[in-house]
């Protein structure tokens, strides 16, 4: 939305609120019909993409919420609550994916909203540009075998590189995240989906946890989307 527009429809909203037919109640109170209306151009008004932003879309990638605005982004990439324990994205802070990606995500949440119409999925990362893959590689002080249980070697990049994986969860109506088990990113035995009927029996994973995973598989599945064993929440749009 340009500045003239904006100025448009504030001077517009002036008018009409200097109308005194045009005062509306509401639990007993006068509402301020210009105090909504900022409230509605707010919300209309988009933050200025950053460069980075701009470079993924200009490749071709989509953000996802502009295909469904009710799929929320947490991208942890770009805060410190990841296995880096840094901000490696900057000020990337929208999902973008391929087209054909992001539709099928948007699919599961609609499948996902057919099974319960109080859960969401959560994007937890998108499409990373191939410099982060790298810069997790080098920040990893391991081995290079046990790098690659966590990041894939940044010469041949990941779907994630390429707009075509994505890593998610589900959260309920107040956006509380389902109990999985163990946190996104979490680098022990509990993240994988292989053993959770031993992790189980060992009394490391509970029904109710194995249970939102199931779920979470199934709408994602169902969307066309393959998770890999290693991690309950990466999941490829395409078989490896």
């Amino acid at each position: 939305m340009t500045l003239r527009k904006i100025w448009g429809l504030l001077f517009v909203v002036f008018l009409f609120s200097c109308n005194p037919n045009s005062k509306e109640v509401s639990n007993g109170k006068v509402a301020n019909p210009f105090v909504s209306a900022l409230k509605n151009i707010k919300s209309k008004v988009r933050e200025p993409l950053s460069e980075i932003e701009k470079k993924l879309l200009e490749i071709g990638l989509i953000d996802v919420v502009s295909l469904d605005s009710t799929i929320l982004v947490d991208l942890k990439y770009a805060t410190t609550d990841n296995f880096m324990g840094m901000n490696l994205y900057g000020n990337l802070r929208k999902a973008f994916l391929q087209k054909d990606v992001a539709e099928k995500l948007v699919n599961a949440q609609k499948y996902l909203k057919e099974i319960n119409s109080e859960y969401i999925i959560i994007v937890y990362d998108a499409a990373r540009p191939k410099s982060i893959q790298q810069k997790m590689w080098d920040t990893l002080k391991i081995t290079s075998k046990e790098k690659l249980k966590f990041v894939a070697f940044p010469n041949y990049g990941s779907l994630h590189n390429y707009g075509a994986a994505v890593d998610v969860s589900i959260v309920d109506k107040n956006q509380n995240p389902l109990d999985m088990g163990c946190d996104f990113d979490n680098m022990t035995e509990l993240a994988g989906s292989v053993n959770e009927e031993e992790l189980l029996k060992a009394g490391k994973l509970n029904n109710e946890q194995i249970k939102n995973r199931k779920l979470l598989r199934k709408v994602m599945n169902h969307a066309g989307f393959w998770n890999i064993q290693s991690e309950w929440w990466h999941f490829n749009a395409c078989k490896l």
